[in-house]
């Protein structure tokens, strides 16, 4: 593969809703321009972009590939992301270093859940994009139908470029709108020629309301149009690309990838319509080498491969570079661009363009790399937050250390997953964007690592508090002999009704019935002790303890002494203080279409929350702010996906804690002491 100049790099992310042919697409264009000699099949796990052993065992696309495929002059480099939710992570990641995007609509479907979050990412970006029309190859294909619902969605913009005339089992024919041309598609090719009248005709007024926006994109091009002068092909061509590049107007072409028909206007459009790295103002060829980590391959074999975009200057194969993030140099012997998994060696890789590095030592995704002579700042991936989380333990005792390796790895591999070790819970949880994304992660780190794990619910970290007064005297006496242990206090307990007070100790021992140098023992031995409630075992909160009185030994008192004595104190009084289990709140800010409401509204309040308000939020949706019980949430993340057709978005965040209602007492109790006894019997 030749070097290319910044002006002759595309840089596009395929986006769409899962199924509607983006990986096929990516294998159809590498096809087309001779990057493959045979077109891969997901079925056959065949396919250059899905070599994953998780994407192929599953059908799906997990990771966002990259494809650079030679298309006479340019070098377009395809970032085929997948369109599950779960890993919504990736199609972030590929859009932060793409220049353009094209999103792949299903013939028989139109436009789906995944082709409006696919545009609002776009639409976030703000960089041009064109449409794609696919599978229409298919019996019930509908290109009319699919068009009108991308219309619905991008608006005016919206403008066929191509159309199918026999959509169906039998496509081979598609007519140009704009130059009147008919492309016929057979086994051995396809033949151009001139559409007749009676086919054009049905598309006139779609030429027209094009033309115009066309010519809208410059002065001298709109007065020849006003005029009813014809426009030239190159001035069709030149008025078109800036209208894209606009934003103006969005390009929608028609294919079916799984028969490679139409493969070679959307090869076109992406050279001649869709902008260059220089579009953007980051890129700057003549500055200092500046490189932005924006995906990391984490492989147990081949090692760690980082793949980057050149912001500034040209990358060589041999340089030291400056990791700006983590203040550490890192030496380069080797430069790369992926074709799927398989690594293509290169001298140097110019300014826009995308490529690999491999076995850096310290460098992850989100990493800026420069010369070390000069440090600039760059806009970091705003990666999705993690909204569901799971417990994770591997089954085999022993495996701990491979299961924190395991874990490291692949964190590098997707930022959007976080692993927490809950000290209270002694529960390692895994926090991911959804369900399918942490199976994901338990496969791999079975496949990859040799670590079988399972999967668990959260164990949520409760509280306790007491809601009324009680006094107990704790009584420590141990004498056999020789000097023995001998401590006596008298603390009142009661409720400080302040939460983030855990304990709030009171010395109003006078007299010296207890000696000065032992009081720090006492309020020592109650900090032990409101580790460990006297209901479930779960963290007191909110206690008072003022000691009042005591007595003490001359010769056996000790520290230990009244350190035992405070907990047995304690121990005999919590009980008697009506003791109460409290819950952590969260407060929660679901963002959904209107129409979703009132079942959203309903669902929180089934789940024991309260609803503080609603505000309207950009795109015509609705934000309704509540707070709910981190007990009734754990799957909210798939619960409402479920509700919204994953139309809906929320972000939750810790408020507080309160009391839990006594009719779940019980069951929290009984759940805590099985836990114990297990643990116990390990």
């Amino acid at each position: 593969m030749k070097i290319y100049d910044s002006k002759d790099i595309r840089n596009v992310a395929l986006l769409g809703h899962s199924g509607s042919g983006k990986t096929l697409l990516a294998e159809a264009m590498a096809l087309n321009t001779k990057l493959i000699d045979r077109l891969g099949k997901i079925e056959d796990k065949s396919t250059i972009s899905d070599f994953d052993s998780e994407e192929q065992a599953r059908g799906i696309s997990i990771s966002a590939t990259l494809v650079p495929v030679e298309y006479g002059d340019i070098k377009i480099n395809i970032l085929d992301t997948p369109g599950y939710f779960d890993f919504a992570g990736e199609q972030h990641a590929a859009l932060r270093v793409a220049d353009a995007a094209v999103i792949i609509i299903d013939a028989s479907s139109g436009v789906e859940v995944g082709t409006e979050k696919a545009w609002e990412l776009i639409e976030e970006r703000n960089i041009p994009a064109i449409a794609v029309i696919n599978k229409l190859d298919r019996e019930n294909a509908d290109f009319d139908k699919a068009f009108e619902s991308v219309s619905q969605l991008l608006g005016t913009r919206a403008a066929a470029l191509n159309a199918p005339l026999n959509a169906g089992v039998n496509f081979s024919q598609i007519v140009d709108i704009l130059t009147g041309k008919l492309s016929e598609y057979t086994a051995n090719g396809v033949t151009v020629s001139d559409a007749p009248e009676e086919v054009l005709e049905p598309f006139s007024s779609l030429k027209e309301a094009m033309l115009e926006t066309i010519a809208s994109a410059d002065e001298e091009l709109m007065e020849k149009y006003l005029e009813g002068e014809d426009l030239s092909e190159a001035e069709i061509n030149s008025g078109l690309a800036q209208a894209v590049a606009a934003r103006e107007l969005i390009p929608v072409l028609c294919a079916s990838t799984g028969n490679s028909i139409g493969i070679d206007s959307i090869l076109s459009a992406i050279a001649n319509l869709l902008p260059s790295p220089l579009s953007n103002p980051e890129c700057e060829p003549q500055a200092p080498v500046g490189l932005f980590i924006f995906k990391t391959i984490a492989d147990p074999y081949v090692g760690k491969i980082s793949l980057f975009k050149v912001v500034k200057g040209t990358a060589l194969a041999t340089m030291e570079l400056l990791n700006i993030d983590k203040g550490k140099k890192e030496k380069v012997s080797h430069i790369y661009t992926m074709a799927g998994k398989k690594q293509i060696e290169l001298d140097k890789l110019n300014c826009g363009d995308l490529g690999a590095f491999s076995k850096l030592s310290d460098s992850v995704t989100n990493n800026t790399l420069c010369d070390p002579k000069t440090e600039f700042e760059i806009e970091k991936i705003p990666f999705p937050k993690s909204n569901i989380f799971l417990g994770i333990t591997p089954k085999s005792k022993g495996d701990e250390d491979k299961l924190s390796s395991g874990l490291s790895r692949l964190r590098e591999e997707d930022p959007t997953i976080r692993i927490e070790r809950n000290s209270e819970t002694s529960q390692t949880l895994i926090h991911g964007v959804g369900e399918m994304q942490i199976e994901v992660i338990a496969s791999k780190l079975k496949g990859k690592f040799g670590v079988e794990v399972s999967l668990e619910p959260p164990i949520v970290p409760y509280r306790e508090t007491i809601k009324k007064k009680a006094t107990a005297e704790g009584k420590h006496k141990k004498q056999s002999g020789g000097s023995g242990q001998f401590g006596v206090v008298n603390i009142d307990f009661e409720p400080t009704f302040d939460l983030s007070i855990r304990l709030d100790f009171v010395d109003k021992v006078v007299g010296g019935t207890v000696p000065r140098q032992f009081i720090p023992a006492v309020e020592k031995g109650l900090m032990r002790s409101i580790e460990s409630g006297t209901l479930a075992g779960y963290p007191v909160v909110g206690l008072r303890a003022t000691l009042f009185d005591g007595k003490y030994h001359p010769v056996d008192s000790d520290e230990i002494s009244f350190v035992t004595a405070a907990n047995l104190a304690y121990r005999e009084a919590m009980p008697n203080a009506a003791p109460v289990l409290l819950e952590p709140i969260y407060s929660i800010k679901v963002v959904v279409p209107e129409r979703y409401m009132g079942d959203i509204m309903g669902d929180l309040n089934k789940k024991r929350g309260r609803i503080l308000g609603m505000e309207p939020v950009k795109g015509g949706k609705q934000q309704i702010n509540a707070e709910v019980p981190l007990a009734e949430a754990f799957r909210y993340a798939t619960e409402l996906r479920s509700m919204t057709q994953a139309r809906g978005a929320f972000e939750m965040d810790f408020e507080r804690y309160e009391e839990v209602p006594a009719s779940s007492t019980d069951k929290i109790i009984a759940e805590a002491k099985e836990r114990e006894k297990a643990a116990a019997s390990r």
